[in-house]
């Protein structure tokens, strides 16, 4: 299992930097390509629409023939091959082309090691384990910030590019050699879990807002607004915008080891994610008054928004509480494709609210209307998450 997940988390390690990679690439991009802020918001858009509806087909694949092959033929078709076309962009329609195939490939990762932790750890321990991989996968995320701005300045955004379809390729190798499946559960096909009979599991509706919307804010701000905010309202360069980022991936990777702890120490899922997503309302609603704060200030803000925005393990871990075990790779596929879809719709959006708010005003009042753009969602997926069934039992 060990050496499963090993190579498991080095493909979310790769995930994770290609959806945070476009906020540093932004600047090169539109002085090399003329791809603007809205392009690449568009591009991440992308990424997470091919990512989301990839999930449906993950989740029977998971269940149906395991994760080795799931996950080691996406990532290595789809991953590398996207960031070849990338690597050979000449324009934004072709960054638009390479994301989908890359969010093709890394659709699976992170879903092949929960699929292994949920038939292979009990409910409560699924949290701490769920965090862990998105905490160490979340290096990617530090490798998007100062060192990719580091190679872009060194040896150029493509050969950057051309080395990472190589890494991407070898990794799915590794999985396709190493990756070991769970034993499968044979079930008849008349007693064979679907999605619409999951969504039919009482109390599941109740988290599915926070579920589409949690995971939105961190990946939208993270993912690109990050590096055209501080660029456009705080004059920042490349290498500063790798510094700040860097500080955000930091605080991502020590909320996702904490979040997992957390509903231990208090026996419940629910109340560490109310407790986190109020602390990152507020975050969000302080950038949304004071966006042309000191860099020092925003880059703590910045971070508060990695920390206590890493609550999706947390959130997997309560939906798993739902789902028998012959369907839990439908189960934690359907919950990532809400969480993912709600990353793409707001990421769409985000686009034309920025430029509708930029053209109203200068920079600085344009990017306190895109932080007030994440925050209502968060409120309103928060006000439904408190009616949610608590899920304490599986702590006893």
């Amino acid at each position: 299992m060990r050496v499963s997940i090993a190579f498991l988390v080095a493909g979310y390690v790769l995930s994770q930097f290609y959806r945070a990679c476009l906020a540093v690439l932004a600047p090169v991009l539109g002085v090399e390509i003329g791809a603007t802020p809205g392009d690449l918001a568009v591009s991440l858009g992308l990424w997470y629409i091919s990512f989301a509806a990839m999930q449906i087909p993950v989740g029977i694949a998971l269940d149906r023939i395991g994760p080795r092959l799931t996950v080691g033929v996406l990532l290595g078709v789809g991953g590398a091959g996207g960031a070849v076309v990338f690597a050979l962009a000449g324009g934004p329609l072709a960054v638009h082309l390479g994301m989908v195939l890359i969010g093709v490939g890394c659709a699976p990762v992170l879903m092949g090691a929960y699929y292994i932790f949920a038939r292979s750890f009990s409910p409560a321990v699924f949290g701490t384990a769920a965090g862990a991989v998105m905490g160490a996968g979340s290096l990617g995320n530090l490798a998007g910030a100062a060192p990719l701005a580091w190679m872009i300045e060194t040896v150029g955004w493509r050969e950057t590019l051309w080395a990472l379809a190589v890494v991407t390729a070898l990794v799915a190798a590794a999985i396709l050699r190493f990756t070991q499946d769970p034993e499968r559960i044979e079930r008849s096909d008349a007693n064979r879990g679907s999605f619409w009979g999951l969504l039919r599991i009482p109390g599941l509706w109740v988290i599915l807002p926070l579920t589409l919307v949690n995971y939105s804010v961190v990946a939208g701000l993270r993912g690109l607004w990050v590096g055209p905010f501080l660029a456009e309202v705080h004059g920042a360069d490349t290498i500063l915008i790798g510094r700040v980022a860097l500080a955000m991936g930091v605080a991502m990777v020590a909320g996702n080891f904490i979040y997992g702890p957390t509903d231990r120490l208090l026996g419940s899922h629910k109340r560490a994610v109310i407790g986190g997503n109020l602390i990152l309302a507020v975050v969000l609603a302080v950038l949304w008054a004071a966006p042309g704060a000191g860099i020092l200030q925003i880059t703590l803000l910045m971070a508060g928004v990695g920390l206590f925005g890493a609550s999706y393990p947390a959130v997997m871990a309560h939906g798993r509480t739902f789902f028998p075990n012959h369907s839990v790779g439908r189960g934690v596929s359907l919950l990532n494709m809400f969480s993912i879809g709600g990353v793409a719709i707001l990421q769409f959006a985000s686009r034309p609210v920025y430029e509708h708010a930029i053209a109203m005003g200068n920079a600085s009042d344009a990017f306190a209307t895109l932080f007030m753009f994440f925050l209502v969602p968060l409120l309103i997926g928060l006000g439904f998450y408190v009616f949610s069934r608590d899920g304490a039992a599986h702590f006893r």
